[in-house]
């Protein structure tokens, strides 16, 4: 495997700019996973490192190789597609081993390869048939195959996932993890699925707008989100935002609540509430008016309204809930290292 340096890279379809100067250092065997809504630019990234895009400005090093004018073929990768792109009519072990027979390589090593990564992807009983008596799971398993056996540099994964229902993906991302640790391979993987980035990533990219909002592992992303953005893409449900003013050590909302918190703030500022860090207490500074409640059997998801506070706030209680069984209006407090403060005009932690 390899290491991967993005050095500034940027991108432009004429005077419109896409991607606006990514840099990362990515380790050799190290899981990257690039996060973001669609049309953030976190696809066009990935492509620009295949070579599917050309690159308007920066460097792109594959070990110690700049290969910013290589073409795809002589860059190492091998990617995995959302779409699979198998060929229909060859079989599993002919598509598993086509990039081998293209170069050329003598046919007992193309069928070692495609013996030990079928064996790998659970795929042996399956070398004979054609994609079409496939399941979605076992053509994605063919797609890694394929990718597995030329022994690349780098892996590239492009939303490989969204195209299997919710059980099988999660199933497939425990096996794509397993198998990037088992072969230490260099990886970078598209989604924008938040939950997949948390799970599979050793450290993610969270694109905005072809902008890199925060790198850094899932953990780091999670606890110190470093803008508005990052706090409310990361976390399911969303973060709480609500508008406020900065006073020393708290921060005073629209209906004159002083909600505490653990960094000195002063003037415009956005606070950030996770929902499960908001605790049911009578004595609570913040009083949600219940709006609706959906059990979901660990935990029960009640929104409301704060009186004064324009937008929705939504908390997350542990246990079930019934809506009939809570109060019209419920008082919640958090404590103040569990609160994210924001400049409002920034949008960046303070």
């Amino acid at each position: 495997m390899a290491t991967l340096s993005l050095r500034n890279l940027q991108k432009s379809y004429g005077r419109t700019a896409v991607i606006h100067g990514v840099s990362i250092d990515v380790a050799d065997g190290e899981f990257i996973v690039i996060v973001g809504p669609s049309g953030c630019g976190k696809s066009t990234l990935l492509r620009m490192v295949a070579g599917l895009e050309a690159i308007t400005a920066g460097d792109l090093f594959i070990g110690a190789d700049r290969v910013n004018d290589r073409e795809p073929m002589d860059r190492n990768i091998a990617m995995v597609f959302q779409n699979y792109a198998l060929y229909p009519h060859m079989s599993v072990a002919e598509n598993m081993g086509y990039a081998l027979r293209i170069a050329g390589k003598p046919k007992a090593e193309i069928a070692a390869r495609v013996a030990e990564a079928a064996r790998m992807l659970q795929l042996e009983p399956y070398l004979a048939r054609k994609p079409r008596e496939l399941s979605g799971g076992q053509r994605q398993r063919v797609a890694m195959g394929r990718a597995i056996v030329r022994d690349p540099s780098v892996f590239l994964f492009d939303e490989p996932l969204s195209n299997l229902d919710a059980k099988l993906r999660v199933q497939m991302r425990l096996e794509i993890k397993g198998l990037q640790r088992k072969l230490g391979v260099t990886a970078l993987y598209v989604t924008h699925d938040q939950v997949e980035a948390m799970t599979l990533a050793d450290r993610m990219i969270v694109m905005n707008a072809g902008v890199a909002e925060q790198i850094g592992t899932p953990l780091e992303v999670y606890e110190r989100p470093a803008t508005v953005f990052a706090a409310q893409f990361i976390g399911s449900p969303a973060m709480n935002m609500l508008d406020g003013t900065g006073e020393g050590r708290q921060v005073r909302l629209a209906n004159g609540v002083a909600v505490p918190v653990a960094v000195e703030a002063q003037g415009p500022v956005k606070l950030g509430l996770r929902p499960e860090h908001l605790t049911r207490d009578e004595t609570g500074p913040l009083t949600m008016q219940l709006r609706m409640a959906e059990p979901l059997g660990a935990n029960t998801l009640v929104h409301g309204t704060m009186e004064g506070v324009p937008g929705d706030v939504v908390a997350s209680l542990p246990g079930v809930h019934r809506e009939d069984d809570l109060p019209s209006v419920i008082r919640f407090s958090i404590p103040p290292e569990a609160t994210h403060v924001f400049d409002a005009a920034t949008e960046r932690r303070i």
